[in-house]
């Protein structure tokens, strides 16, 4: 296995570089019958086109998605469906003087220790733009959830420090980092242009959660559904850490303060993140991701080239000041991949429990 492919029912490969002709993902297992078409896929692209916010690369990519197979008149067959997505303004010829050096952050060095080979191109591969693909099939599987009116929402809670006080999520989509804090967004429009001026980046910490989440949902053991959640999130190349519920803190409490207590109307506080013994248990799941500061940067930094020629780069072009907030529609898309694949393994228990009938045509 290439490591391209994520699923066990519900199934997306990616392929396609950042200055390559395209990107797309194909996804198998959707089930037949569901309304869908490319407007529908467009609406969530739209959240992470390049572009859009005062931290966003200036690259502009319209991310025009096209279905090529797996929809008949707008609706699933149940047979793989191809998304792709065409590249139009790459300039790899930007990158002509990176060819031989390695970019500190990047995945430059351990993709040319692996393969022998790179693709110096804005890191082609391991390219954050990889994640447009990401977003496609998670609308895909944004449509099977919404069947079962499972919902994920996530949002900026942390940015280069900044934490926000309230977490009101009318406000989301009322601004360009999506932060339910209309302060603590001032704030940090302030760091970015300070940030930007200073030819550095910012990391930060995104909080996903998912609503209408039935109980039952995740394998014993090896499939937990948080296993399964930590690894689809840890996948986005900016991520370098993920906590469900209390996360890191329920390691500061007591168990008589970490255990959420059982009423006969429900679970009293939900520390836990909506999950027990690995399977969903019917509350809402939380989770957060930390996300790392763009490596590209202006500042002078030190390195090597494929040579061991120590070298200094500063690296122009166009760049993120930070991954928020276009990582943001990439962690709904993953949280929503995972939920599709286990609402599905779900689906096909309750089916043999219940002794569901197969249909008769003649």
């Amino acid at each position: 296995m290439s490591g391209n492919r994520i699923g066990k029912l519900f199934q997306v490969v990616t392929f396609g570089e950042s200055h390559g002709r395209a990107l797309g993902a194909v996804v198998d297992g959707c089930p037949p019958g569901l309304t869908l078409d490319e407007a529908y896929i467009q609406k969530e692209l739209d959240k992470r086109r390049p572009g859009k916010g005062p931290s966003s690369t200036p690259r502009k990519e319209k991310d025009q998605v096209q279905i090529l197979s797996g929809v008949f008149e707008g609706k699933t067959t149940g047979t793989p469906i191809a998304l792709l997505i065409w590249n139009k303004d790459a300039r790899p010829e930007a990158y002509e003087h990176l060819r031989e050096i390695f970019r500190p952050g990047h995945g430059d060095f351990t993709y040319y220790i692996k393969y022998g080979i790179r693709d110096h191109r804005g890191g082609g591969r391991s390219s954050g733009r990889e994640t447009a693909a990401r977003v496609a099939a998670g609308a895909v599987a944004k449509r099977v959830l919404e069947e079962y009116g499972i919902e994920v929402l996530a949002y900026t809670v942390e940015l280069g420090g900044i934490k926000v006080e309230k977490r009101e999520l009318s406000q989301i989509y009322k601004n360009s980092l999506y932060c339910p804090d209309e302060e603590a967004f001032e704030k940090m429009l302030k760091l970015i242009e300070e940030t930007k001026r200073e030819g550095d980046s910012l990391g930060g910490v995104v909080e996903v959660i998912a609503k209408g989440v039935p109980a039952g949902l995740g394998e014993p053991v090896f499939d937990k559904l948080e296993a399964d959640l930590a690894k689809a999130l840890m996948s986005i190349g900016a991520v370098k850490g993920v906590e469900l519920g209390a996360g890191f803190e329920a390691a500061r409490k007591k168990g008589s303060e970490n255990n959420d207590p059982i009423t006969p109307y429900g679970f009293a506080k939900n520390d836990a993140g909506g999950t027990l013994a690995g399977i969903s248990s019917g509350q809402d799941l939380i989770l957060r991701v930390a996300v790392k500061p763009i490596p590209s940067i202006r500042k002078t930094q030190k390195t090597i080239n494929i040579h061991r020629k120590e070298v200094e780069i500063s690296i122009g072009g166009r760049h993120d000041i930070s991954a928020i907030p276009r990582i943001v529609p990439v962690v709904e898309a993953m949280v929503r991949i995972v939920l599709a694949d286990h609402l599905l393994r779900q689906l096909a228990i309750l089916a043999f429990r219940n002794r569901l009938k197969f249909p008769q045509f003649f």
